[in-house]
């Protein structure tokens, strides 16, 4: 038994895609990934420091100075409430980053044991991804649209909102990954001889999802961020006291041609920070997947 179980990891460990090491060399050699990481080392900074960036309250409405351009105390001027849009920007990174981050945990672990007991036990298959579909039949934007309408606007709706679509997704990859490893030879005799279920998932099934969902999830992590800027600005999203880039280029819309930097600042902040997620995930996708690996 021992000697079945230990050569059919080994094989399936040799046959694995490129781990760390493989990312971190083609991190090295590739310069788009070094701009990337740079603008998310600096977004990251931003958002953590935001209380010591900032030159204003956030919040703080000033009708005497509203509309103001750049000046010594407002760096990128004011909005038509007289808020600072510097400060603005720097606490809207700190919102982004967090439900990007939120919607990210939340879809990759719910989807990751659904997806490992649909594609492990198919008395639950049929039942489970029936549901998936279901979810994946109605259109993202509508969904969160209409859970935010029922629930009321707040941080934590916004989460559910943007959660729920991604999961059938995550669903579905981690459910195809398991239904190819579970088909081996090493894992079909690990059933044979009798391992614990606990046990094949641990070892033969779930570490066998961690490439695969570390890709989805810069995905995953991007859409979030450019889902809760399209909900503020079509004014489904947070409300407008909160600072957001979304809320931001909705409030700013109105006086494009007076003050273009009130939708130009966030939407580069907004633009950049999903360029480099995308990026780094386009170099992950590269590097853990065998067949890329091949090509590049």
């Amino acid at each position: 038994m021992s000697s079945l179980e230990e050569s059919g990891p080994a094989r399936y460990e040799d046959a694995a895609p490129p781990g760390a090491k493989a990312v971190l060399r083609a991190a090295v050699t590739s310069i788009p990934a070094w701009l990337a990481a740079a603008v998310m080392i600096c977004v990251v900074a931003m958002a953590i420091s935001a209380p010591l960036i900032a030159t204003a309250s956030p919040t703080a409405i000033a009708p005497a100075e509203r509309l103001l351009g750049p000046t010594s105390t407002h760096f990128l001027g004011t909005d038509a409430l007289g808020r600072d849009t510097f400060s603005r920007i720097v606490y809207g990174s700190r919102l982004s980053l967090t439900v990007g981050a939120g919607v990210t945990l939340f879809s990759v672990g719910i989807g990751l044991i659904i997806g490992v007991f649909a594609g492990y036990f198919r008395a639950f298959d049929m039942v489970v991804m029936r549901a998936m579909d279901g979810l994946m039949a109605i259109p993202g934007i509508l969904l969160a649209i209409a859970l935010i309408a029922l629930t009321g606007a707040s941080l934590t709706t916004v989460l559910v909102a943007i959660t729920v679509p991604e999961i059938p997704r995550v669903v579905r990859l981690v459910r195809g990954v398991i239904l190819n490893v579970r088909s081996e030879a090493f894992v079909e005799a690990a059933i044979t001889l009798g391992s614990r279920t606990r046990r094949i998932l641990w070892r033969h099934l779930i570490p066998s999802t961690v490439a695969p969902l570390t890709v989805q999830a810069t995905f995953i992590f991007a859409s979030a961020i450019l889902t809760e800027s399209t909900l503020s600005f079509l004014g489904a999203g947070l409300p407008s006291e909160i600072p957001s880039w979304g809320n931001m280029m909705a409030d700013g819309r109105m006086y494009f041609q007076l003050k273009p930097g009130l939708v130009f600042f966030p939407g580069f902040a907004l633009a950049m920070t999903l360029l480099s997620v995308n990026i780094l995930g386009d170099v992950l996708r590269d590097r853990l997947d065998p067949k890329m690996e091949k090509r590049t």
